[in-house]
This record gives C-alpha cells, structure tokens and sequence, in this order.
C-alpha cells in the first residue's frame, strides 16, 4: 500500500474526529462573553462539570465585569472555592474583570491583541473565548490537545503556544475552532494521560503511539 502523504494523513485524521465527534462545542455553561471568559479562567486545573456547578449560582449573583471587579474578595474567593486554587482564580478574576469594566466598558473584546492585554489571559483562554463566543477560528492548546497532538505526531513541541502554531500550519483555518473541541473530547474519552485506550480508538492506524509504548 502506497505510503500516505502528510496532507492527506491530515484529511484522514480530521474526517475520522468528525465521523466520532459530529457534534462539539465547549462544554462550559455560558449565555454570553463574558460568562465563558470567566468559566475558562475557573476551568483551570479544575473539571468543566464542577465550573458549571459553580457558575450556576455564581452567575445569577455576579452579573457584569463590574459586579467581579467589586465584589470582596472573600465572598469571590468563598463562591468559587469548589474549583480549587480559588484565591488566585479570585485575584485574577477581579483583575481581569476591572480591566473590562474600566477599559474596555465592561465588554469582552473581540481580538486576540486585546484580550491578551487583559491580567491573567493567554492564549488558550483567549481562542476559547473567540472561537465558542465569537466564531473566530483559534486552535485551543489545553492539557488534552498537547497530549493528543504528541502522540499521534502532529507536533514535538512541548510549549504550548509552539504545538498552537504547528497545529495551525496542519490543519485548515476553518477547522480550527472544531478540531479543537474534538481532539478535547479525545482526549477524555479514548486518549487520556495515564492510559490510552488504543484498542477502541479510531486513529489508531494513523498514530505512532501504541507501537512506541509496548
């Protein structure tokens, strides 16, 4: 059998996460901008099951940037606590959200530029607001992705804005918001850090991965 060409092991790695995962989204609770930037900030180290747990309440009692950016940082810190870490998710919550209120009218901006001037925002947060709250295409470079990427040989980078940058040179721009949450949804299903389940998994012919550890 002739050998694949890289471009079309792409087309076959993306047709195989559309066939398994046809409908994604991100799956933090949200109805509009600013709620999912702040869901994001919270989803750190945390699952996105308990932030939506805990920004079913805490968004009914915060409602504007300039609700966050006021509230004391004690009842923040005490509203958030169940996603752990939660003095420094308050601190960055209330630096972020005073940055809305006062420079930008407590809107979260539509651009990359602009939102990576906000405190505490990098890239992965900020393509995970513009790709799910404003359908600007971003590739999402969180644990799974760089887990994933790695082992089917996407990327050697470690860094997680270098694998960003691979990945957008592979995949076509207007795939980038979907392949993000797939390779997400892979990641937890099939592909997980301490035991991938090679056997079930559909990339399986396309990856190195299972051959390299056995």
């Amino acid at each position: 059998m002739a050998q694949k060409t890289p471009q079309e092991r792409i087309k076959n790695i993306l047709k195989i996460l559309r066939t398994t995962y046809p409908d994604v989204k991100t799956a933090l609770h949200h109805d509009n901008p600013l709620e999912l930037l702040i869901a994001t900030i919270l989803s750190a180290q945390c699952t996105d099951e308990r932030v939506n747990r805990v920004t079913k309440t805490l968004f009914k009692k915060l409602r504007t940037a300039k609700d966050f950016a006021e509230a004391p940082i004690c009842d923040l810190e005490e509203m958030i606590r169940p996603t752990g870490f939660y003095r420094n998710k308050a601190k960055s919550l209330k630096a972020c959200c005073a940055a809305l209120a006062g420079k930008h009218g407590g809107k979260v901006p539509d651009n990359m530029e602009a939102l990576l001037h906000l405190p505490g925002i990098g890239r992965k947060t900020a393509n995970v607001v513009l790709g799910s709250a404003f359908g600007i295409a971003g590739i999402v470079v969180d644990t799974h992705v760089k887990r994933v990427a790695q082992r089917i040989g996407l990327t050697t980078e470690n860094d997680p804005v270098k694998i960003e940058f691979d990945l957008m040179a592979l995949i076509p721009k207007k795939d980038w918001t979907d392949f993000s949450h797939q390779m997400i949804r892979h990641g937890r299903a099939l592909c997980a850090a301490r035991k991938a389940k090679c056997p079930e998994c559909p990339l399986r012919k396309l990856c190195d991965y299972e051959r390299e550890t056995t």
